[in-house]
């Protein structure tokens, strides 16, 4: 297992309570690490525009999220605090409200799509389940599938669970060559180490871009900042998650939905996902916090008198088309390549469904869709 962040814990969990022997080579802290700055959902509403698969694949992981929960937490002992109330997606506009419901209807009417419960939620009955919403919120978008859970905890329990189940952890080591044996197998030099596999699988988010083309594989994949804003500790006040404010179990509250498109000078490094330039990805913009702490006190106005303990950015990992790649590579069988932008939504999926599948040695063709041959475009002569 190349890559040590949410995608590959949760897919090494998965190999590992398959009584595989797994290795994780990671970079550690030094990488571009988007689990740092997740916002921890478990959300279904919305995903899925453009490609229905996705949408079945995120509520498939949504529907047993809470069975992961609970093996992951009796087997460790750590609780990731997950919940699933539902979530709604608030609205400051009639203009907003109509955008956000017609996105919906656009996602259920696609050829394909297995449609699930949601409602338009008007502002009286909003109040009547949010009463501390500001003036301004004219209504929702409601769907009983989303949730959230405590993402730093989560990470936590699956790295022990994974060492717990006999699994072996390596930071620190950059992958520089991975080498196809003959006969079948990989070679893998990661620092200053070279490590013998039956089969590899490229988690390494933003790294994978690199590492991809050393087993016949693709991973155009492109980094995009997120900022999160993270108040002090309050009282219980947002008893359901929404996709830009939430309120943690330890009680701050986490406000965040922006999405800056960023080249690799921006980060500080000649080669995406090397990790030598330090943590460039963490910088912040004030103007956009700004902005996302303005709409959150507009949404709820109490938030607007908590005071501001932290911020950070971190890079996702995004495709052309925002979806998952998950594709093994038919020049060398045995090389996996795994990436997407919703580690903390697929982990269940990652450790209960694709980590069986890459232990079989096939993907099953419900992932079919998430090939990056989806990215061919024949030339046009």
């Amino acid at each position: 297992m190349i890559g040590g962040g949410l995608v590959g814990a949760a897919i090494g969990y998965g190999m590992a309570r398959a009584r595989r022997r797994v290795i994780v080579l990671d970079e550690g802290d030094r990488a571009f690490r988007a689990s740092r700055g997740n916002f921890a959902l478990v959300w279904v509403q919305g995903k899925g525009v453009g490609m229905p698969g996705y949408a079945a694949w995120t509520r498939h992981s949504s529907e047993i999220w809470a069975g992961f929960a609970r093996e992951v937490g009796e087997e460790t002992g750590i609780s990731v605090a997950h919940r699933r109330p539902g979530g709604f997606a608030l609205a400051l506009s009639e203009a907003e409200l109509e955008r956000r419901g017609a996105m919906m209807a656009r996602l259920m009417s696609q050829e394909g799509m297995e449609p699930y419960e949601y409602e338009r939620v008007g502002r009286n009955e909003l109040f009547r389940r949010l009463p501390e919403i500001g003036p301004e919120v004219v209504g929702a978008i409601y769907c009983p599938l989303d949730g959230d859970v405590n993402s730093l905890r989560l990470f936590r329990a699956l790295h022990t669970g994974f060492v717990g189940r006999g699994g072996a952890y390596a930071p620190g080591r950059r992958v520089r060559r991975i080498a196809p044996v003959a006969g079948g197998g990989f070679e893998v030099a990661a620092g200053d180490e070279t490590v013998a596999a039956e089969r590899v699988v490229l988690a390494a988010g933003i790294g994978n871009a690199r590492l991809a083309p050393m087993v016949g594989l693709s991973a155009a994949v492109r980094p995009q900042r997120g900022q999160v804003i993270v108040t002090e500790k309050a009282a219980p006040f947002l008893p359901y998650p929404m996709h830009t404010v939430r309120q943690t179990d330890e009680g701050g509250v986490m406000i965040g939905d922006s999405a800056e498109e960023i080249g690799a000078e921006e980060i500080g490094a000649g080669e995406i996902g090397a990790g030598e330039a330090g943590a460039e990805d963490g910088r912040v913009g004030l103007g956009i916090l700004a902005v996302e702490a303005e709409r959150a006190a507009r949404m709820f106005p109490r938030i607007g008198r908590l005071n501001v303990v932290r911020t950070w950015s971190a890079l996702r990992v995004m495709t052309a088309d925002g979806f998952p790649i998950y594709e093994q590579s038919e020049d060398f069988p045995g090389a996996f390549l795994c990436t997407c932008h919703s580690g903390v939504t697929l982990a269940a999926a990652h450790a209960l469904s694709l980590a069986p599948m890459i232990d079989r040695g096939a993907l099953e063709a419900r992932l079919s869709p998430f090939s990056a041959r989806r990215f061919d475009v024949p030339a046009v002569a």
